[in-house]
């Protein structure tokens, strides 16, 4: 039985289908660039930074840790020919809210000590200041010998309050 968002997917989907046009578009992005965004719902990065069907690989996960996205950026560059990384953290991001220690608390009372021992030694990657962690990730994705040559890698913020991003390094 399908759920109500499951029935809402199919229906969004069919009307976004009917007039569906982009079919032809090559495997590797247009443009050759890559974003790594936060998977925060309120942000639409095609939206909030221009980003056409087919232009660019859009990498999201919890507070857009680049070392989490390694396997993905690897796969955008070596197979698929980006050349440049666009990292885009946010205001308001819930990584700035808690400790590695208190999610793997929360597991432990939330689901129990089998689930949490799944977890174990899991780095949930929290941060307590926004513009420095936008900076560590940026520089430590330019120290990875994994990418491409001349790889060009920037650091922006994306305001949820506003819409606006400001570059950070």
């Amino acid at each position: 039985m399908a759920t109500p968002v499951q029935k809402n997917l199919v229906a969004a989907n069919e009307a976004y289908a009917a007039s569906f046009t982009s079919g032809d578009l090559a495997l590797p992005p247009a443009k050759k660039y890559l974003v790594l965004t936060c998977m925060d719902a309120r942000i639409d990065p095609a939206a909030a930074l221009g980003i056409p069907l087919g232009d660019a690989h859009i990498i999201r996960n919890a507070g857009a840790w680049a070392a989490d996205a390694l396997r993905s950026i690897v796969i955008s560059q070596t197979l698929l020919g980006t050349r440049e990384i666009v990292l885009v953290k946010h205001t308001g991001c819930g990584m700035l809210t808690f400790k590695n220690e208190d999610a793997h608390a929360l597991v432990k009372e939330k689901l129990g000590s089998e689930a949490a021992g799944e977890i174990e030694g899991l780095e949930f990657q929290p941060f307590p200041e926004l513009e420095e962690e936008v900076r560590r990730d940026v520089e430590w994705l330019r120290g990875r010998k994994v990418l491409w040559p001349g790889t060009v890698v920037s650091g922006w913020v994306y305001e949820v309050e506003t819409g606006r991003v400001r570059r950070v390094v």
